[in-house]
């Protein structure tokens, strides 16, 4: 049940995007991609849709004393969303993290100016904006995702990942018009499980993909 790499689940993924979109199920299509792993997965998915590509930058807002152990996440100037259930079973509060916010707001916002280059965030008023990621493990990040855009009143919000843990799942399909995923397998632990070559790419690789090199 592995993908090779993350082009090879986003082609999967855009062969049951095309199904809809050949229906007309997805009118007017923007892909919006997660960096930086969900770049790779949506070039593909754009080429097939024959979509605009551009990027949704989120960050996880990680446990202080694990970064990788994520608590919450924030995208663009909006307020973080916390994992209210963690936090207590952390004994942390939202003050505990403000250090860690600040910092990933900062990163957010190198990241935005990199991979944009100066090109305003696309319109989606009257379109259909796919969210793309190329995993989902608690949810945080994609949930952070997906209310951003909605916030920018698309025609209809779908999110597309190749693989997700099932309870983040269920709560996903309640954020989104449509959510779209090729496998919610019973025993989930981390993303990079579900792929062969699972390596960390960098900006110029999320640069090299926008521009469709």
């Amino acid at each position: 049940m592995q993908f090779r790499d993350r082009a090879e689940a986003g082609r999967e993924l855009a062969e049951q995007l095309r199904i809809r979109h050949d229906k007309g199920e997805l009118p007017h299509p923007v892909v919006l991609a997660l960096p930086r792993g969900g770049v790779a997965v949506a070039r593909e998915i754009a080429e097939v849709l024959q979509a605009p590509l551009d990027v949704l930058v989120v960050r996880k807002i990680g446990a202080p004393f694990h970064e990788e152990f994520g608590v919450g996440a924030l995208a663009g100037e909006e307020s973080p969303l916390f994992d209210e259930q963690t936090l207590y079973r952390l004994g942390l509060s939202e003050a505990d993290l403000a250090p860690v916010v600040e910092r990933e707001r900062k990163e957010l916002r190198r990241r935005e100016e990199r991979y944009r280059q100066g090109r305003p965030a696309p319109g989606l008023r009257g379109r259909t904006a796919v969210v793309v990621d190329d995993g989902v493990a608690t949810g945080n990040t994609a949930r952070v995702a997906v209310r951003a855009v909605r916030n920018r009143s698309p025609e209809k919000l779908v999110l597309a990942v190749p693989v997700c843990a099932p309870e983040a799942a269920g709560e996903l399909r309640r954020e989104v018009d449509e959510f779209v995923c090729l496998h919610e397998p019973r025993l989930f632990s981390a993303v990079g499980e579900w792929y062969e070559d699972f390596r960390q790419l960098t900006d110029a690789d999320v640069l090299q993909a926008l521009r469709g090199d």
